[in-house]
């Protein structure tokens, strides 16, 4: 049924509603996202700013989804979307048959979902890959109302789809009430995360001013208020649009004698209904919108004329709203006011109402609103079985948060008097609710309940333990769950099942610790034990890559090696695909991070990724393994072929972990190319990710962050986050740990140099300090990993001289270590330091022409703008040639055949350049190949600055002519 609700003017909104627009569509570039938060206060108008900035949007071609947030704590997982995609079904006409099978795939992949231990985030990527379908190329716009109510699910869908993983062009546009937003609400630590994006924007709607108000009392009225009826309106409203409305809407029609307060105007508007549009209004109130036709027809029991009356009424008065999937009140502070006019029976009875509906409606079975309507009528032990479905359909939609409020509702109907002991397994429901806490984090509600299980008597002493310690490493507090770990061998009703998964993941969480030896030791127990049970891969595979890390840090390389790939043998012959993709997992961080052994890393890496695409596990490990193969390709300077590599995995668009791995990644290669807003960008995202955890990121984050501060000249910046990393330290991985050092050093050095920021010599002492630990722990790693952290503690040593006199001898022992580890980058580097300081002390000036010249080829070949810049200021400074002397350019164009014009240009320079030669735009260069504009930017100045031209024009002619050629 249709409602006049939108009768009334939006006044005083005009700048805010361009504002929104803009920030969602036209500033939105393709393959980005954007986001627009609104909040105030109940009634200041943010659904009706939602409605029509909505249809702007959808008027200048955005296909937009609107869907509504229910209020009830136990909402269905997505449930926003879900209502959103069956909203746009119902309104898709025949002509549009594509996008309407896309909407239908998409609902009956909900429908068919079924649960899993790892499904969460594959199921975000399946909506992901959706929404992208149904989009078809169109902007797509999410809008979401009343998002304080929002279920976590969506909460999570949120921070995946605004991370920007794809190329799907997406905005969000929702209205959140300010006060419910009090106190620990879980969407305040999602819109302070977001807010850390550039492209998301949280706007406070403020009530209308004097003027605004009075031109919205006068265009509801039908003339201007006389002034003192004026200042009565808008001291009575405080200029929230809604009470204006309503009373503009009084004095239009002649009702005075209103009390000053809402509750009382709202009162007053709900006894002047007709008896049965009162009932209805009532009945609505207690539901839980929308309210079907069909369900409020059964509730309030009147003939099927008398309804449809007694609606028009409500709707007539402005109370309630008709849509095609239902009725809601205009407002909720309407159900707010109504709820203390009804007796506690008189509630009861009408929950009662709507639950026997629903029972009997079962094509239309919604068990939470079943659940939530049995409780309300003070019927639990009718409400139980619902509240334990609604938890089993949320963990089958991976909605574990959702799923936990579930079992806890269950757990508390179970208690009830009414309810007999017999009715239910209580030990069952805690199990169950412990694990949903587990799984949505809830860890110390999750050890509650686990104590509250043991007290019962609901496991054995063996499965508690392991149960126990696997909640607690989850938490965070590793000495207790190493000891239930330990606890859990030594149980003596422990199955050998039980006993091989115990020591797997000791061994595990040891290695996690950097306890090498221990974790060695337990691996190598855990194996023992798994030999003895059936079906135990997923045990020998751990305990692997445990045992493996172990010997590859512990001195033998090659034991290490040969347990790793016995275990992927192992793996590839029981053919469960996540051991299989566990396998190559481990393997390939083995032989790219300890071993350093990174060409054949990469190539198990990338032969990894497609096995495990061939099982199915695309978004997931192959994501994971494309993007260790990309961290080998950008250390051995191969970093066109790193860029195809990250592209071809964000195709996936990953969620979580996954994200992170590759985000960095790709963020490596932006601080590299000196794409500063690109890999800002990534580090934004990473943090959105992360959301506050990820402890075994946070140093790589915070050291990418000091490495692109410091080629923005932020030396202060650099090192609050070098230090901040200090404080964040995990585990005892001396090669990530080393890097940081250097960052950190490297940062009071370029503070020195540039004169721009004072030296903090404690900072430096600290970090000294640092790396002699880190140089001591290195002893007892293997020799490739002693190679690497050799490598960084030599750049340490370098740095600290660049503070006291710049020895190039330092540099000279860095440049050796590097280049003996074909790390071309941080030789270049090297290099470059090391003619710094020769040139410095006017000595060798042609050692340090030498110098700088190898570096400048390598910084040119790589693609890294910033060291570029920085060689060529100094060579500049140092009247030091970097070129070779080049023939005439007489010569060169006599023998336009040759094909040496190209030469230079690396693989990825050249893709670009053949785009350049088509005419195409930069933008569209960078949609074609999966990289930013800017990156795009980047290659062709670069391409420029080779082939010695100044425009596209040329460069495109130089390269037909060689093509030709």
């Amino acid at each position: 049924m249709a409602s006049d609700v939108d009768t009334a003017p939006l006044v005083g909104r005009a700048d805010l509603v361009k504002s929104v627009r803009s920030a969602l569509l036209d500033d939105v570039a393709q393959g980005h996202t954007a986001a627009v938060f609104l909040t105030g206060e109940s009634g200041v108008g943010k659904t009706r700013l939602l409605r029509e900035v909505g249809a702007q949007l959808r008027d200048a071609g955005a296909l937009v989804l609107t869907g509504s947030c229910l209020d009830i704590g136990d909402a269905s997982p997505l449930h926003p979307l879900l209502q959103a995609l069956r909203r746009f079904d119902a309104e898709l006409s025949t002509s549009h048959s594509r996008t309407s099978s896309a909407v239908r795939a998409l609902l009956r992949m909900f429908a068919e979902e079924t649960a899993g231990p790892d499904g969460a985030g594959a199921l975000l990527e399946r909506v992901s890959r959706g929404l992208h379908l149904i989009a078809e190329g169109r902007p797509l716009v999410l809008v979401l109302d009343d998002l304080q109510w929002v279920d976590r699910s969506t909460r999570q869908l949120l921070l995946y789809l605004l991370a920007g993983l794809g190329d799907l062009q997406l905005s969000v546009l929702a209205a959140v009430r300010a006060e419910s937003l009090q106190g620990a609400h879980p969407l305040r630590r999602v819109l302070t995360e977001l807010r850390r994006l550039r492209s998301v924007r949280v706007l406070d709607l403020a009530p209308l001013d004097r003027q605004a108000t009075d031109e919205l009392t006068a265009a509801v009225v039908g003339r201007a208020l006389p002034p003192e009826a004026a200042e009565q309106v808008w001291r009575r409203s405080g200029g929230n649009p809604f009470v204006v409305e309503e009373l503009a809407r009084d004095l239009r029609d002649g009702r005075d004698g209103l009390s000053d307060t809402l509750r009382e105007i709202f009162l007053a508007r709900v006894d002047a209904l007709p008896q049965h549009a009162h009932t209805v209004v009532h009945a609505v109130a207690a539901g839980v919108e929308p309210v079907e036709h069909w369900l409020l027809a059964r509730v309030v029991g009147l003939p099927e004329q008398d309804l449809i009356e007694a609606v028009r009424a409500a709707v007539a008065h402005r109370l309630l709203v008709g849509a095609d999937d239902g009725y809601r009140l205009r407002h909720r502070l309407v159900a707010e006011v109504l709820e203390h006019e009804l007796l506690p029976a008189e509630r009861a009875v009408l929950h009662r109402r709507y639950a026997e509906a629903l029972t009997s409606a079962e094509a239309e079975l919604h068990q939470a609103r079943l659940a939530h309507h049995w409780r309300l009528a003070g019927e639990p032990a009718r409400a139980l079985p619902a509240a334990v479905a609604a938890a089993q359909e949320a963990e089958r939609l991976h909605g574990f948060a959702e799923a936990h409020r579930h079992w806890s509702v269950a757990l508390q109907l179970a208690e009830a008097p009414a309810v007999g002991p017999r009715a239910v397994d209580r030990a069952d429901l805690l199990g169950h609710a412990a694990e949903a806490a587990h799984h949505c984090g809830e860890h110390a509600r999750a050890l509650a309940l686990l104590e509250e299980l043991a007290g019962a008597g609901g496991m054995s002493s063996c499965a508690l333990h392991i149960r126990r310690a696997r909640y607690l490493a989850a938490a965070g507090r590793s000495a207790l769950a190493e000891e239930e770990y330990r606890r859990a061998l030594e149980a003596a009703d422990c199955t050998p099942r039980e006993r091989a998964t115990a020591a797997a993941h000791l061994a595990e969480l040891l290695l996690h610790l950097g306890r090498y030896a221990d974790a060695g030791r337990r691996a190598r127990e855990a194996l023992e034990l798994a030999a003895t049970v059936d079906g135990s891969t997923s045990e020998v595979v751990l305990a692997s890559a445990a045992l493996g890390f172990s010997e590859a840090y512990l001195e033998d390389p090659d034991a290490g090696l040969a347990v790793m790939r016995r275990a992927l043998e192992i793996a590839e012959r029981a053919g469960r695909p996540e051991d299989v993709a566990c396998a190559y997992l481990h393997l390939a961080e083995l032989l790219t991070g300890p071993l350093n052994i990174l060409e054949e890393g990469v190539v198990v890496a990338r032969r990894g990724a497609e096995r495990v695409a061939e099982l199915g596990l695309g978004r997931t490990y192959e994501t994971r393994l494309l993007a260790i193969a990309t961290n080998g390709l950008f250390r051995v300077g191969q970093w066109a072929e790193a860029e195809k590599v990250v592209a071809a995995a964000l195709r996936h668009r990953p969620s979580g972990a996954d994200a992170v791995e590759l985000l960095l990644a790709r963020c490596r290669l932006s601080v590299g190319y000196g794409d500063i807003e690109a890999a800002d960008r990534d580090l934004d995202s990473v943090a959105t990710v992360l959301a506050g955890g990820g402890a075994r990121h946070v140093i790589p984050l915070l050291t990418l962050r000091a490495g692109l501060a410091m080629w923005q000249g932020r030396h202060d910046l650099a090192r609050q986050a070098v230090q901040r990393g200090l404080t964040e330290i995990r585990s005892d991985d001396v090669g990530i740990l080393a890097a940081l050092v250097w960052h950190g050093l490297r940062a009071e050095a370029e503070a020195h140099a540039s004169r721009t920021v004072a030296v903090d010599r404690t900072a430096v002492r600290r970090l000294r300090d640092v790396a002699q630990r880190v140089a001591r722990k290195s002893e007892k790693a293997a020799r490739p990993v002693r190679d690497v952290v050799d490598g960084f503690l030599a750049l340490c040593d370098a740095e600290v001289g660049r503070l006291d006199g710049n020895d190039p001898e330092l540099w000279a022992r860095s440049v050796a270590e590097w280049d003996r580890r074909n790390h071309p980058y941080p030789a270049a580097y090297s290099r470059l330091r090391q003619a710094e300081a020769l040139l410095a002390r006017r000595s060798r000036v042609a050692t340090a022409g030498k110098l700088l010249r190898e570096s400048y080829r390598t910084a040119q070949g790589l693609g890294a703008v910033p060291l570029t810049s920085e060689i060529t200021t100094l060579a500049a400074r140092a009247r030091v040639s970097l070129e070779e002397r080049e023939p005439a350019r007489g010569a060169r164009d006599a023998a336009p055949g040759t094909g040496d014009e190209l030469a230079a240009l690396t693989a990825r320079e050249r893709e670009v350049l053949a785009a350049v030669a088509e005419g195409l735009t930069n933008k569209e260069i960078g949609q074609r190949l999966f990289i930013s504009e800017r990156t795009i930017g980047v290659h062709v100045s670069h391409i420029f600055d080779k082939l010695q031209v100044r425009t596209r024009v040329q460069a495109s002619a130089i390269f037909l002519r060689n093509r030709r050629g």
